[in-house]
């Protein structure tokens, strides 16, 4: 797939076939998300890959817009890490690089994927934070629910021209 048309044609999934996805289809999807550009090259992410249907299933108690996840194969949770950090704070920018990365590779791959945001929202960062075992200085970002899509995805054009500034406001 093009990337442009990559780009423009994918969208946020959230219908699953019941099939799964291989480890090794999500080891490419983690590369490309940890190709993704960051600060100082510091790279402060973790990833953590939830393929088990108990946990998936109660993501819903903390994360109500995430409640696909229980019908999904697999979800990966996108993470900062304070301690790898070269720039403090640029990790939200770093991990959400990531995140644009593995989304686009999933669609690449014909995959259906969807980003459920967790930071800043405190509870929800608590309730992964705690069910996942994160270490303090590791903070969940956000929660990629990934699986084999019911519906096909269409271009949409999108371009905004009055959201367009040349030179100055």
């Amino acid at each position: 797939m093009e990337v442009l048309e990559a780009i423009h044609t994918r969208r946020s999934v959230r219908k699953y076939e019941d099939k799964p996805v291989s480890e090794e289809l999500i080891k490419e999807l983690l590369s490309a998300a940890m190709v993704a550009p960051s600060a100082g090259n510091a790279q402060p992410w973790q990833f953590i890959v939830v393929d088990d249907h108990e946990k998936l299933s109660g993501v819903k108690e903390y994360s109500q817009y995430a409640a696909m996840a229980e019908h999904a194969p697999v979800a990966i949770i996108i993470c900062g890490d304070l301690s790898l950090e070269k720039y403090p704070g640029y990790w939200v920018q770093d991990c959400s690089a990531a995140t644009q990365n593995l989304l686009l590779a999933a669609h690449g791959k014909g995959l259906g994927a969807v980003w459920t945001g967790i930071y800043p929202v405190e509870e929800r960062v608590k309730g992964f934070s705690d069910n996942f075992n994160l270490p303090e200085n590791v903070i969940p970002l956000s929660l990629i629910v990934i699986g084999w899509p019911v519906h096909e995805q269409k271009y949409k054009d999108r371009y905004k021209e009055d959201r367009v500034h040349k030179n100055s406001w």
